[in-house]
């Protein structure tokens, strides 16, 4: 069992696994979201994840859309501003932020994407395989 929780402690989760993948995210809305230089998220099933407590307290905010649907969607938390889980989540697999994490999920960082967004303030310096738009996207396909 894996357990997370949101800063303030409000919203409570468990998951029984993390199956990945486990991306760190440069692309700008994800660097805006969470105020870094990149997002962590790590992949989980729907039904390995519970919510415990304070779905109350998960807000949801929709960036205007750039490319196509679906909308860049963000989890909070109302009480105290950080990231949350989706609460209910649409499809079998989702990911969360790692960082919410109370317990080690075993897996560990698995590649970097969107990298031709990456803050000019920050250096990529780990062995992850890196990937921009072009072959995050064919990487995905192929595995669909």
């Amino acid at each position: 069992m894996i357990k997370g929780s949101c800063l303030c402690g409000g919203i409570r989760f468990e998951i029984d696994k993390a199956v990945g993948p486990f991306e760190l995210c440069h692309c700008r809305r994800c660097r805006k979201a969470c105020g870094s230089a990149f997002t962590s998220g790590i992949g989980i099933q729907r039904a390995d994840f519970r919510l415990i407590a304070g779905r109350d307290l998960i807000a949801s905010y929709d960036a205007p859309i750039i490319r196509r649907p679906p909308p860049y969607r963000v989890f909070f938390c109302t009480r105290c501003g950080s990231p949350a889980p989706n609460p209910e989540p649409a499809s079998e697999w989702f990911e969360i932020p790692a960082g919410l994490l109370d317990d080690d999920p075993i897996l560990k960082p698995d590649k970097h994407i969107f990298v031709e967004h990456n803050a000019p303030w920050f250096e990529i310096v780990d062995t992850l395989p890196r990937y921009d738009a072009a072959s995050i996207a064919a990487l995905r396909a192929s595995k669909t």
